[in-house]
């Protein structure tokens, strides 16, 4: 499994971790199994959020971390609604609490929202300070909201930024990640197969996909995955409720993309022009 260090944290992380969403909807046995295989396999960082499931997603996931707290780097998320002093601090320890945990790695505003940049940061801080989180984030951050972030806090604070990223929707290439790997945060990417939008086998698109990985001896996901991940600072969260896709989707941190290969991709799938909203489900 690959690894690089994540965003300003100085901390070593998989390309590949595991997200949350919507895992509240399987099997909770198989869940947890999953989960496990994932951290078995190297996927050391596990994504959620107190919106999954109202924190049923936390709580398959601290089951599953259960003994093996010191193998995860753990993140959740806080709702802007819940982004006050007050009402932030209070939602990490509900979230420390279902995850089963004393900190996080990382804790995330989960989107813009009415509270002030500045009140939600002073909580997060406070946070810090007490050891109940170690770094902090955001997501579904445009560029303009980056840099707002960058000049309150200044260099070194924000980790990493947690976007919508896949191979149909390419939008953060054209701004989102320069700003941030010029400033050493972390790229996140939630949805790497699209909501229910992976590319079909029969399209144009999907049979150069398909060719690429036939010849690399592997499945159209495990490429998009390598794709995702193809440079320095991104990093890709797909979930997944069984142990066999996990350990498929592991098997792509193994996987380097060579020029020849990103090239066809990039025809295949264009970024297309720069929209004028940071596109988020």
């Amino acid at each position: 499994m690959k690894t690089r260090i994540f965003g300003t944290t100085g901390r070593t992380v998989a390309v590949l971790g595991q997200g949350s969403w919507y895992i509240e909807d399987a099997d909770p046995r198989q869940a947890v199994a999953a989960f496990q295989a994932g951290l078995d396999a190297g996927m050391n960082h596990i994504d959620s959020a107190e919106m999954y499931g109202s924190g049923a997603a936390e709580a398959l996931v601290g089951q599953a971390i259960r003994g093996r707290r010191d193998d995860v780097f753990l993140v959740s998320k806080v709702l802007p609604s819940n982004a006050s002093y007050r009402g932030a601090i209070a939602a990490c320890e509900r979230s420390l609490k279902a995850l089963g945990t004393d900190h996080l790695d990382t804790y995330l505003l989960h989107w813009r929202g009415a509270v002030p940049l500045e009140e939600t940061f002073r909580a997060f801080d406070t946070l810090q300070a007490a050891g109940k989180i170690r770094a902090y984030g955001v997501s579904n951050f445009d560029v303009d909201d980056l840099q707002e972030a960058w000049d309150i806090l200044g260099p070194g604070k924000l980790a990493c930024n947690q976007v919508l990223y896949h191979l149909r929707e390419r939008a953060i290439e054209h701004a989102v990640i320069p700003w941030c790997q010029a400033h050493g945060v972390a790229v996140v990417a939630y949805s790497p197969f699209g909501h229910n939008d992976f590319p079909d086998a029969q399209s144009a698109a999907g049979q150069v996909l398909h060719a690429v990985a036939e010849a690399r001896q592997a499945t159209p996901r495990q490429i998009a995955l390598a794709f995702l991940t193809r440079e320095d600072g991104l990093f890709t969260i797909p979930k997944s409720a069984s142990v066999a896709h996990t350990q498929a989707n592991a098997a792509a941190g193994r996987i380097t993309l060579d020029p020849a290969d990103i090239q066809r991709l990039d025809r295949a799938f264009p970024r297309g022009p720069k929209p004028g909203y940071l596109p988020m489900i």
